[in-house]
């Protein structure tokens, strides 16, 4: 298959089909969803960090010469403290202008599971939830095909990895809205608009990095550290909160059926492609 087809098919699968997803599963009962979302972050932890350590950094450095290995692992450290300052900024925006407590609203939020920006405060305008979805999409589309653009099988399990912890976020964004006053219908039409952003990314990181074979890898290295950030800084703090033995089994039970379904759809990639 023509890899732009590729690229466009996978985008779409990690952003409008995650929004679809979302949007079914806020018609389950409000108890029924709160019980299950929580499974649904462990199991984008385990996807997050498989793709992280299994795929995008093995292959990043497989691409370069062993003295650019340094230069490689800088950028990963440097992506995630780039990362903690641009949601550290966000949170310090949202709270110096809406006035909300320290740790309290912020919280609130995880547990909804906005979970790359913290972008929803309960008293944040609709708008900048919107804008800073696509903003967000945009780049992931990026991400995906620079996965694609060094393997087509990376760039699956890359957007595999993408849909799994975008579908909770969804879900957060998507209660933020109607918090605000935005329609079930309205608050599904922006969200789909905002995941077009996805293949947006996607087609113009085609034409513009398919020439840049040099800087590849490290996008790909940014890329893994963008999704180290999410599952540790964003994701695991809230599992903690249950510390019930039972809820802990099942929360290192989900991440691993992530992990392994990584590593399965990379096996079943390279399969195909021998």
């Amino acid at each position: 298959m023509n890899l732009l087809l590729l690229i466009i098919v996978f985008t779409a699968l990690g952003g409008v089909l995650s929004v679809l997803a979302a949007a079914l599963f806020l018609l389950l009962p409000d108890r029924l969803r709160n019980h299950v979302l929580p499974h649904g972050i462990s199991f984008a932890i385990g996807a997050l960090l498989a793709v992280s350590f299994w795929g995008l950094i093995p292959h990043a450095f497989e691409e370069v010469a062993p003295e650019q290995f340094r230069g490689l692992s800088a950028t990963i450290l440097a992506g995630i403290l780039i990362f903690f300052v641009l949601e550290k900024l966000l949170i310090w925006r949202h709270c110096h202008f809406n006035a909300c407590e320290a740790h309290g609203e912020e919280t609130q939020d995880h547990d909804h599971g906005s979970l790359l920006h913290s972008h929803g405060h309960r008293h944040s305008a609709g708008a900048l939830i919107i804008v800073g979805d696509s903003i967000h999409n945009f780049v992931d589309g990026i991400l995906i095909a620079a996965a694609f653009l060094t393997d087509p099988k990376l760039g699956m399990v890359t957007s595999l990895a993408v849909a799994a912890h975008e579908i909770p976020q969804e879900v957060g964004d998507f209660a933020i809205l109607l918090h605000n006053g935005y329609t079930k219908r309205k608050a599904l039409a922006y969200n789909i608009l905002s995941s077009l952003a996805t293949v947006l990314g996607g087609m113009l990181a085609y034409f513009s990095l398919e020439d840049l074979d040099h800087i590849l890898p490290y996008i790909l290295a940014l890329a893994a550290s963008s999704f180290i950030y999410v599952a540790v800084a964003d994701l695991i703090p809230t599992l903690h909160r249950k510390t019930e033995l039972k809820d802990s089994l099942e929360q290192i039970a989900l991440i691993a059926a992530g992990v392994l379904l990584i590593c399965a759809m990379h096996g079943i990639a390279h399969s195909f492609e021998g």
